[in-house]
């Protein structure tokens, strides 16, 4: 295990040039403290985890000090927000740190959140405050201990700087972890400002550090699209499969390695809504549940058309039609692992469908539905959830259905249980849970916010301890309004 002093940074985009960043000093934020701190994290840069108790662990991840081979860039891009194409974005609030070698030869981006202003910052402060930053933390650990790919989160650091949102709170740092933090909208920039030489520099650099085995394809920019496809069509099944709603699909909120990226006003279902709209500035729907498949599909659109300089027209149509197959097969199979399923029928989706429907009709909990029919034999299981349905009849019917597909499984009930709680989460990140750890951090107890990343880092454990929660959220928890505010 290392130090925080023997870290080893090779960075890779900062030698790209001014055209693809610009050099930033981080500013830092007053009287520093740490909040939290992921060790799974920082194992990922094979950092001893009591690095975090050393005064200068807090310094690096507040902007007080810096390492000498760092060299700290804000990237540019561009992207489509809700639809319409803002010429210029870029990181208005973070910084790419730079990128470090661990032992295993795999480089990882150390990007600081709420670093200060940037050429980039669009009339903002450059801020981040201590709300956003824990519900990024959150979010980005407990989504890679469900299986969904994410960026990840190694620490908070809060401090007394006041900053001014919606009322005054205080600024914050989260340090996010990443292969690469290159985005749809950083090739959108170079494609709408026709600065196609830059675009394909960008490509092969892309290609050369995260798809090298496209380069031996006969079409190397196709093949690492297809890739790319394939990846956010696995990405946006398991978020479907798991209830997570993103909440802000923009382009320049999508990552080209199909990780969850740029957390804002996410939220994972507490009762099933197909049309649950976790974004409360999100008037039309636009990012809603149901919607982020064809969302998913346009923002490829809009990636496939800002490569149009170098791949054709024809190839990029027919990569972008393999999306909704890969997806729907993708998602297929983690619902029937969801339900226990062994194997696959034809008569599957519709199966998966009835119960969508028969869940929302009687809003029923979608994370506790899940657990609960894996707790016992599934012809007791169903009989316990029978009570959570409205439309008694059509729950019986389904239920019939669904033991006639798990009468030829021959496992034990113990052993159903062991594989259906590998799927299914006892503990899952609710937005009323957050807040309250928020509210506690806010008063400067960060008791709550750090024993919750505990307990969502092993989603699927029992952990009798915690069981409280697992408990049914409270009336109020069910309708927080979250913004993009952070």
């Amino acid at each position: 295990m290392k130090s925080l002093d023997e870290l080893i940074f090779d960075n890779r985009f900062a030698r790209l040039g001014d055209t693809f960043s610009s050099a930033v000093l981080p500013a830092p934020i007053e009287e520093p403290r740490l909040v939290v701190a992921s060790n799974a994290a920082m194992a990922l840069l094979d950092l001893d985890p009591r690095a975090a108790d050393a005064p200068e662990f807090v310094q690096l991840f507040s902007g007080h000090k810096l390492w000498s081979t760092a060299e700290p860039r804000a990237m540019v891009y561009s992207g489509h927000q809700f639809g319409s194409y803002n010429p210029q974005l870029g990181d208005g609030r973070g910084l790419l740190l730079g990128e470090v070698l661990n032992n295993a030869g795999e480089h990882w981006d150390l990007h600081l959140k709420g670093a200060g202003m940037t050429p980039y910052s669009r009339m903002g402060d450059g801020r981040a405050v201590l709300r956003s930053s824990i519900r990024e933390f959150l979010a980005s650990e407990h989504l890679h201990a469900l299986g969904i790919p994410s960026s990840r989160a190694l620490c908070v650091t809060g401090s007394s700087t006041p900053v001014r949102r919606e009322k005054f709170e205080t600024a914050a740092m989260v340090l996010r972890l990443a292969p690469s933090h290159v985005r749809f909208g950083h090739f959108e920039f170079f494609y709408y400002t026709r600065q196609h030489e830059a675009l394909k520099q960008l490509a092969d650099f892309v290609l050369a550090n995260h798809f090298a085995d496209c380069q031996t394809e006969a079409q190397p920019y196709l093949a690492m699209f297809r890739q790319i496809i394939e990846r956010n069509a696995e990405l946006i099944a398991r978020w479907q499969a798991y209830g997570f709603c993103h909440g802000v699909m923009n382009t320049d909120n999508m990552s080209i390695l199909g990780i969850t990226f740029d957390y804002g006003p996410y939220a994972f279902l507490d009762d099933f809504d197909a049309n649950h709209v976790c974004n409360h500035s999100d008037d039309s729907g636009r990012y809603s549940f149901s919607n982020q498949v064809p969302i998913a599909h346009w923002n490829l659109s809009a990636l496939g058309q800002a490569l149009t300089p170098l791949i054709a027209v024809e190839d990029l149509r027919a990569a972008l039609g393999l999306f909704l197959p890969l997806y729907q097969a993708q998602y297929l199979d983690l619902m029937r692992r969801r339900l226990g399923l062994q194997d696959a029928d034809e008569g599957d989706e519709a199966l998966i469908q009835r119960l969508l429907q028969l869940l929302q009709q009687s809003a029923v909990d979608y994370t506790r539905f899940f657990r609960t029919l894996g707790d016992s034999p599934a012809e007791q299981a169903v009989q316990v959830l029978r009570d959570e349905f409205v439309d008694l009849a059509g729950f019986d019917a389904w239920a019939a259905d669904y033991l006639q597909r798990t009468q030829h499984h021959d496992d034990t009930p113990s052993a159903r249980q062991t594989r259906m709680h590998g799927v299914n989460p006892k503990y899952i990140l609710r937005n009323y849970l957050a807040q309250e750890a928020i509210q506690a951090a806010e008063l400067g107890d960060y008791g709550p916010v750090r024993e919750l990343h505990h307990v969502l880092s092993q989603p699927f454990a029992e952990q009798p301890e915690f069981a409280h929660y697992a408990q049914r959220p409270p009336h109020w928890g069910k309708h927080l309004e979250i913004s993009c505010s952070s």
